[in-house]
């Protein structure tokens, strides 16, 4: 009995940093599952395990106050990441109306809290939505509508245009509002059909995904994916990405007739696409969900085989373009393609001569997150990225918003692009469309 004392003891000892660590850290994206419940369980442990010490007299000993001093640090800690938070939150909705006008039409934000992210859709803070699978689990589909249809409502009431509402429904294995909606195959699984099936069964499943998110009220799909089916193996490692099981084919010919016939069954629905991940991460083996990952293919060779699809597509459709984080080492070593300027106006803008919406990938992702997240804000809106994407973890939308805040408020954004990147928004994306399903959505509930 002795021994399992000790054994315990021991444990103890190698907790109390970890969960000091935890705390410290509470709103850290890795640590999403403990939020609320969770960190309510890390206060109450660590104050009962002081408890417990004390009664026990360890604190008559220097190792006995230490030990009792670590575990008094996880409710101290998590106290003053939470008033971090909340500081950085209250700065945030206290932005001016100017400031809101500026800046809240480039951030689409995912949101686990209906009443935070109404407040942010009343007062312009942010130009659009994602919705996923966390906001249909135990509800309705009714529920989301209704709820889409309200931040539409709020957002008419402020005078505001509508917001854009994103969804995630690739097919296969990324479709994250299946069930409720529609569960289809992925479009890899018609790349072994002959020319005209392919079109006529892709643009299909462009119909169904449009018209199920469209009655929804969502009017942005992100997909299709573009990106090259990498021939290897990709690393074990890679648990997020999964690129082989999305990407539609080795062939950019396939790709691209598969995809624009997508497109049109989506785009025939009142839903627009979203093209990615540029530049293209068939060939990366490393997960941006957790890394830094780079592409150091010749732009030559880019250009001929990856970069085809995204070209074709673009040029006889109304998408949108996500710009993923990975480096395209070869055009700009320093940073990741998604806040290079390099890349987005020199390639993308200049180049292509593309003046549509472009998006980053989620800024939440590791690639971005575990570096510095204020540069990276400030640099893809110099870029001339037209919406930021904040989706897995919605909290973090304050931390991005605020180092936009303090690049405007200290001169560092330039006005030119933000105006041009305004423009672009306003006509790049179907606000008609969305205020058409807005509307029916609304007529559906008074009936």
């Amino acid at each position: 009995m002795q021994f399992l004392g000790r054994i315990g003891l021991i444990l103890l000892w190698l907790a109390a940093p970890l969960v000091a660590f935890a705390a410290a850290n509470k709103n850290d994206p890795y640590l999403v599952p403990l939020r609320g419940a969770g960190n309510i369980t890390l206060v109450v442990a660590s104050i009962a395990i002081v408890i417990v010490l004390l009664r026990r007299g360890r604190w008559r000993t220097i190792a006995g106050k230490l030990f009792v001093m670590l575990w008094c640090l996880p409710p101290l800690l998590m106290s003053a990441a939470h008033l971090k938070f909340e500081l950085c939150k209250h700065d945030v909705l206290k932005a001016s109306a100017a400031e809101a006008r500026q800046l809240g039409p480039h951030f689409m934000v995912g949101y686990s809290s209906f009443p935070d992210v109404a407040r942010l859709a009343e007062q312009g803070l942010i130009g659009g939505v994602y919705v996923t699978r966390h906001n249909i689990r135990g509800r309705s589909i009714e529920a989301l509508r209704t709820e889409i249809a309200t931040l539409q409502d709020k957002r008419r009431a402020a005078g505001l245009p509508p917001l854009v509402v994103a969804a995630d429904q690739e097919g296969g294995i990324v479709g994250h509002l299946s069930p409720p909606l529609t569960k289809l195959p992925a479009l890899a699984t018609l790349a072994g059909l002959a020319p005209d099936d392919q079109q006529a069964k892709a643009e299909e499943f462009g119909r169904i995904h449009g018209r199920e998110l469209a009655g929804l009220g969502v009017n942005l799909n992100l997909a299709p994916v573009l990106d090259l089916k990498p021939p290897v193996r990709r690393n074990r490692l890679d648990f997020h990405t999964l690129i082989g099981q999305r990407a539609i084919a080795t062939d950019p010919a396939v790709v691209s007739a598969i995809a624009s016939a997508y497109v049109r069954g989506l785009e025939e629905s009142g839903v627009g696409a979203t093209l990615k991940h540029f530049p293209g991460i068939g060939r990366v083996r490393t997960d941006t969900h957790h890394f830094s990952a780079n592409l150091n293919t010749p732009v030559r060779e880019l250009e001929v085989t990856d970069w085809l699809p995204f070209r074709e597509v673009l040029s006889h459709s109304r998408s949108a373009l996500m710009v993923g984080h990975v480096t395209l080492t070869a055009v700009d070593p320093d940073r990741a393609a998604s806040h290079s300027k390099r890349v987005v106006q020199g390639i993308i803008r200049d180049k292509w001569n593309y003046q549509g919406v472009v998006m980053t990938d989620d800024l939440v992702m590791g690639a971005i997150y575990q570096n510095d997240v204020c540069k990276a804000v400030v640099e893809a809106i110099n870029a001339g990225v037209d919406m930021l994407l904040v989706a897995y973890d919605g909290a973090q939308f304050y931390r991005v918003f605020a180092c936009a805040l303090e690049g405007s408020r200290q001169g560092k954004l330039d006005a030119a692009t933000l105006r041009a990147s305004e423009a672009r928004l306003e006509r790049g994306f179907p606000t008609e469309q969305a205020r058409a399903a807005s509307r029916t959505v609304s007529i559906a509930r008074q009936n």
